[in-house]
């Protein structure tokens, strides 16, 4: 079935072939007892008997005089309403052959667009499911457009988490360098955009050194893909870590650390998905998006501990642990990507267990240097109700990636802030200057709750988005110079 139908009840053919919708009445846990006020008795006893009392996420089936459904009342939190919705297409009845109603919805009342566009956003994300190995038993509810929504914004959202989910969700056997390569040349033919990748011996002779010896040792070539779309406006670039899979190297890592590796290329699967949503919405501004793309595994060509490595920006790395691998191919990345003078970059990457650790599995770490960058982020975050959570790049902490042999060194030299010293790290590649982002995400659901199934996920990109929405719309480059 269709997540979304243009048809409303008493218009178009749907309805003039004899479909129907069933409202849904959404109610905050405040507003139950006035609406109860103005409905029939028997309909106010029927909510009543069954229990209802608006709680966020919880249902009420009404039946109508013939014992038809006849409203549905779903108990929203407005503060976090999105996801109240998401819970909603999974659950509603749809019957075996899409039931009285054929299994479509209406919302009922007066929302205001914003409420509109967030509610059809979370209907979507609760309707995904992740079918390309097995065809999903499970059947959901079709929703009219809310009047008001902004079914632009609904479906670049829709398509890019989409995008990001399928990309983790995919094997690391069907999801290597190559596939990750041509996903990105599938999303730039879509929009009319460029791409380059740069494969193999060939990363040595353009100088991306320290992504050529992290993916070597697989038989699945690494590579740098490098998008570009866009003439005019603001430059923006986004980096994403793209190890399709992480064995840890030669600091091997354990059957249970390396379970979950195929999603260690989600940084990149947010790059594509951010990008995806920019290039559709059409933001004036001059994109690119740089994924290093390898596969970390072992071989008797794979770097070691203690091996110095050379870098695109021309320091050198001494190799504490082969396990942290994803700065190293980041590193290659940000040079390049700093190398243009942009107005801003953002990087995304699965980095550090420590962020979990501080953040917990949902909450995005984000690090920059720039506060009034930062603060912006922030609060599209939670206007979104996409939040990040800010950890400082605190300067003190750079002293424990030195190295006696190299300029610096790929671990730090003690068990602590490991979220902010493989930041620091990064940033040892980015200019002051810039204005940078880093965002270390989970992009995985440990278990599955409404609209966020277990699996990969998305986390910060309507935020980041947003952030970027409002740069095109400036069309200012640094210092406030139009560009």
């Amino acid at each position: 079935m269709p997540i979304f139908t243009t048809v409303r009840p008493g218009a178009g053919p749907g309805a003039r072939s004899g479909a129907r919708f069933v409202p849904i009445t959404p109610l905050a846990k405040a507003e139950l007892d006035r609406w109860l006020r103005g409905r029939p008795a028997a309909e106010a006893a029927w909510v009543k008997a069954a229990g209802f009392e608006a709680e966020p996420g919880a249902l009420c089936l009404v039946p109508g005089a013939g014992g038809a459904l006849a409203r549905v009342l779903a108990g929203i939190d407005p503060d976090d309403d999105l996801w109240c919705y998401a819970g909603l297409p999974g659950r509603l009845p749809v019957g075996a052959r899409g039931g009285a109603a054929g299994g479509r919805y209406t919302l009922d009342g007066d929302l205001s667009p914003e409420v509109a566009t967030r509610a059809a956003l979370g209907w979507a994300l609760g309707s995904y499911a992740f079918t390309r190995y097995r065809k999903s038993e499970r059947r959901f509810a079709t929703l009219a457009w809310p009047l008001g929504v902004d079914k632009g914004a609904v479906q670049r959202a829709m398509e890019a988490i989409y995008l990001v989910r399928d990309l983790i969700n995919t094997p690391a056997g069907d999801m290597g360098p190559a596939e990750l390569a041509e996903a990105a040349a599938t999303l730039a033919r879509r929009h009319k955009a460029k791409v380059s990748v740069t494969i193999g011996a060939a990363l040595l002779k353009k100088n991306y050194p320290a992504i050529h010896a992290v993916g070597r040792a697989s038989a699945r070539a690494p590579r740098l893909i490098d998008l570009r779309w866009g003439a005019t406006g603001p430059r923006v670039t986004l980096v994403g870590k793209g190890v399709c899979f992480d064995s840890g190297g030669l600091d091997l890592k354990s059957a249970a650390g390396m379970k979950l590796m195929k999603k260690d290329m989600g940084g990149a699967a947010h790059a594509l998905g951010l990008a995806s949503m920019i290039m559709a919405a059409r933001l004036r501004l001059r994109l690119r998006v740089l994924v290093p793309a390898v596969e970390n595994s072992v071989s008797g060509d794979a770097f070691r501990p203690l091996d110095v490595l050379a870098t695109r920006k021309g320091l050198s790395v001494e190799v504490g642990n082969t396990d942290a691998e994803g700065r190293l191919v980041l590193c290659d990345a940000l040079a390049e990507a700093d190398s243009e003078d942009p107005e801003l970059i953002v990087d995304f990457a699965t980095l550090t267990g420590a962020a979990r650790v501080a953040l917990g599995a949902d909450l995005p770490a984000m690090f920059c240097h720039d506060d009034g960058l930062a603060e912006a982020l922030l609060a599209h975050g939670l206007a979104a109700r996409d939040p990040v959570w800010r950890l400082p790049l605190h300067k003190p902490y750079r002293c424990q990636l030195d190295s006696q042999v190299a300029d610096l060194n790929n671990i730090s030299s003690g068990p602590h802030g490991g979220a902010i010293t493989a930041a620091l790290f990064l940033a040892e590649f980015v200019r002051p200057e810039t204005p940078w982002v880093h965002l270390d995400i989970m992009a995985w659901n440990l278990t599955s709750r409404p609209g966020r199934p277990e699996g990969g996920e998305a986390m910060g990109l309507r935020a980041t988005y947003a952030l970027i929405e409002a740069l095109a719309r400036q069309g200012r480059g640094k210092g406030g110079r139009k560009r």
